[in-house]
């Protein structure tokens, strides 16, 4: 089991052929193999993107701030869809750059001495609560 393990043999595959569950065998590759098992453990898994629609007035505000290039390059990529009287913007990013993206609009809110309009509050409370979903 060892050897087809290392020789990259599915391991489904060799459940059926051992006639085992899939979970006992891989507990037993991890006993066997405990620093190749620990190996693979130690890389991440990269962060899948993720479509959300931001508000227009939310893109407007973010294309007008000092963005890095990674946000600008989401922003830039994101569709339009109409809507009504303004647009929505389809962006597909990482988690966590939505989650930069939403820090760097907080002033939508009306802090730090601007004037607040209503619109953009309103706009502003729409796109955490997509953001929030993401993270359980």
């Amino acid at each position: 089991m060892r050897t087809a393990f290392l020789e990259s043999q599915f391991i489904a595959a060799l459940a059926r052929e051992h006639n085992v569950s899939r979970g006992a065998l891989r507990t037993a590759v991890e006993d066997l193999l405990p620093e190749h098992v620990a190996a693979t453990e130690k890389t991440p898994a990269p962060e899948l993107p993720v479509t959300l629609d931001m508000p227009g007035k939310v893109a407007d505000f973010l294309r007008s701030s000092g963005l890095d290039d990674v946000e600008r390059a989401a922003l830039d990529q994101g569709v339009t869809v109409r809507r009504c009287q303004g647009y929505t913007l389809r962006v597909s990013a990482a988690p966590a750059v939505h989650s930069q993206l939403l820090a760097r609009c907080q002033p939508l809110d009306g802090g730090q001495g601007l004037p607040a309009v209503p619109a953009q509050r309103k706009a502003r409370r729409e796109y955490p609560s997509r953001v929030s979903a993401l993270n359980p």
